[in-house]
């Protein structure tokens, strides 16, 4: 089975939750463990948070773009923001490193997006915004299996 879609929508906050239950009801194809679903979803909200946190400093005319596209049983998701973009990407990925140190946050959610999925790719240059490629394998579910 090959699928894919795409969504934008403005970085608001508020559009997180849409963004991660939309990735996460396409998903649902594909008859997905809750655990799968769960760490998609974990992941997409990460990446999704940091393009209006971090990408475009929470402006609400930012624009994020995701792609999903299901091909056999994996899925590949692509988070794109147009915004300031990451200077240094492995200082980005480490567990504390943030850009907003004034707001409680643990660092950007690299070391969490990199644990629930097979694949983190992140692209991106300053002052052109950030690329966030994940790709997770399913395998069957219980029900399938049986």
């Amino acid at each position: 089975m090959n699928n894919r879609m795409r969504l934008e929508f403005p970085a608001l906050s508020q559009n997180e939750s849409f963004a991660r239950i939309t990735v996460a009801a396409f998903v649902a194809q594909l008859d997905p463990t809750m655990d799968e679903i769960n760490e998609i979803k974990t992941a997409v909200s990460e990446a999704v948070t940091n393009a209006i946190i971090h990408g475009y400093e929470n402006d609400p005319e930012g624009i994020i773009t995701i792609e999903a596209a299901i091909e056999d049983r994996s899925v590949e998701i692509v988070i794109r923001d147009r915004g300031v973009g990451i200077e240094n990407i492995e200082e980005a990925r480490q567990p504390l490193f943030t850009t907003k140190p004034e707001l409680e946050r643990s660092g950007m959610g690299f070391t969490i997006m990199e644990n629930f999925v097979d694949e983190l790719e992140i692209v991106s240059k300053p002052n052109e915004g950030t690329t966030v490629r994940l790709k997770k394998r399913l395998e069957k579910s219980k029900a399938l299996r049986n």
